[in-house]
């Protein structure tokens, strides 16, 4: 799964958050035909392009993902949904980046401990990963998860 997104705050602040992301230890389901489901840690990753930040984890974590990063509260929140510069530049980055809208509805019982105290997010969309087993010629045979 991936979260686009773009920050606005103070360099070291902005900088800080981003660590907080890639240091974030996430659980991948690993499963294999007629074997109980394994799991492995993985870290929480970031690509950027240019201002559009995007996190890289798994699906199962959709939902505290996108309630830490979409519901931030900061007291220097951008007033970013009626303008006409972010309709556009949300319609853009979507169909550049492939990235689809963000549900209106997803598990928000929890948030992760990431300091956004300082920084505000504007968030443009989600990518959905294919699945492993979809892929025939990548090495993982008869294993079933998401393509990180």
């Amino acid at each position: 799964m991936h979260f686009a997104f773009i920050t606005y705050g103070a360099r070291q602040e902005v900088e800080r958050l981003l660590r907080d992301i890639e240091s974030q230890k996430f659980q991948l389901k690993l499963t294999k035909e007629g074997e109980p489901d394994k799991s492995i840690w993985v870290t929480g990753q970031v690509r950027q392009l240019g201002p559009i930040t995007e996190i890289v984890f798994p699906r199962e974590y959709m939902g505290v993902v996108l309630t830490t990063m979409c519901t931030n509260t900061a007291p220097n929140r951008l007033k970013y949904d009626r303008t006409a510069v972010y309709n556009l530049f949300k319609g853009v980055s979507r169909k550049i980046l492939g990235l689809k809208p963000i549900p209106k509805e997803y598990d928000d019982t929890k948030k992760l401990l990431w300091d956004l105290e300082y920084v505000s997010i504007i968030p443009l969309g989600i990518r959905e990963d294919v699945n492993l087993k979809e892929c025939k010629d990548m090495g993982y045979k008869d294993w079933n998860h998401e393509a990180l």
